[in-house]
């Protein structure tokens, strides 16, 4: 006998059930505004440097001669082409 409590744990489980949802509903939503506001503020992504480009500023600062300049330049322009 249930002594007129009747399936109260049932509902006691479907209500926990509903708040768990109901909180992960909640953590998606800002996730998910978090994000869109990223986007819509247009938030760069960080910047990956060419090599040529690296390269070009190490001669301009002077920290390679001109004919290592152009040996690494022609080197990185073979492995650049497609085999």
């Amino acid at each position: 006998m249930m002594y007129g409590y009747g399936p109260g744990f049932v509902w006691m489980l479907v209500f926990s059930l509903v708040w768990i949802a109901l909180v992960v509903l909640i953590i998606w939503a800002v996730v998910r505004l978090v994000q869109d506001q990223r986007v819509r503020r247009g938030d760069p992504e960080p910047r990956v440097d060419e090599p040529e480009e690296i390269l070009a500023r190490r001669y301009a600062r002077g920290e390679l001669g001109t004919e290592e300049y152009q040996r690494m330049r022609a080197e990185l322009g073979e492995r650049r082409r497609p085999d």
